[in-house]
């Protein structure tokens, strides 16, 4: 299942956190690396920090988008210190471990973490199936590293935890985060014909229903569904034209 989990950076700023996320990384057994939009990299000081771990960097995968890094992913984990905004869906450290352990043999996952000041955008956020928020004592946030660390940590520990377990027999086939986007584009088309709300509700409408599909960690038989229900509402509406 390590293979199975891509860390993600997301415009990170400074080289030297991407190389120490990379040992961080390598320490737990975690190889796969994608960069969103990077700044100042490559750069000598990421190499510095990743110490052992320049392998990492070499095979990191970069992307121009956070929805190219996660196209073919089944499970998204976000990591936030915006704990109250995403009460509904937050996780902890060990919890995104488990959920990790919880999923189908052949499913990816990506643990996404936002940038150093700013952290991951709401729009960025609602990608995500899950939150995680890791407390702390005195500032509300780690740094990168750190915190790349920690979940690492948690997931290698479950790892261990699994290693002498009987084999899984969960085979459901989750959608992937581009079958998820379809769907929703899908879902919200066809609320604009029913007109279902005003078009000034329909930001927070939709990201409400975004959140309840994310959570919900849909498979691909129960997309289909919902596509095909969608489809025919569809078609209902154009016979009434």
């Amino acid at each position: 299942m390590l293979d199975n989990i891509r860390i993600v950076l997301v415009g990170s700023k400074t080289p030297g956190n991407i190389g120490a996320s990379a040992r961080a990384m390598k320490n737990m057994g975690i190889t796969d690396l994608y960069l969103v939009s990077p700044r100042n990299y490559p750069d000598p000081s990421a190499v510095w920090r990743a110490s052992h771990a320049t392998d990492i960097l070499e095979q990191a995968t970069i992307c121009d988008s956070l929805e190219e890094a996660l196209a073919t992913c089944n499970l998204v984990i976000g990591t936030s210190a915006r704990e109250r905004y995403l009460a509904s869906s937050i996780i902890d450290a060990k919890q995104a471990a488990t959920k990790v352990y919880q999923q189908p043999d052949n499913s990816k996952i990506a643990i996404v973490f936002g940038r150093e000041d700013k952290g991951l955008t709401n729009a960025e956020l609602q990608q995500c199936h899950f939150h995680l928020y890791i407390p702390t004592s005195e500032y509300n946030s780690l740094n990168l590293a750190a915190a790349v660390q920690v979940v690492c940590y948690e997931i290698y520990q479950s790892y261990l935890d699994h290693t002498n377990t009987s084999a899984r027999t969960n085979t459901r086939e989750l959608a992937s985060q581009e079958q998820i986007q379809m769907l929703l584009e899908h879902l919200e088309k066809t609320l604009i014909d029913l007109k279902f709300y005003k078009l000034k509700q329909a930001n927070e409408l939709m990201s409400r229903l975004k959140r309840l599909i994310m959570r919900s960690q849909l498979d691909n038989t129960e997309t289909n569904i919902l596509r095909g229900i969608l489809a025919s509402v569809d078609k209902l509406i154009e016979e009434k034209k």
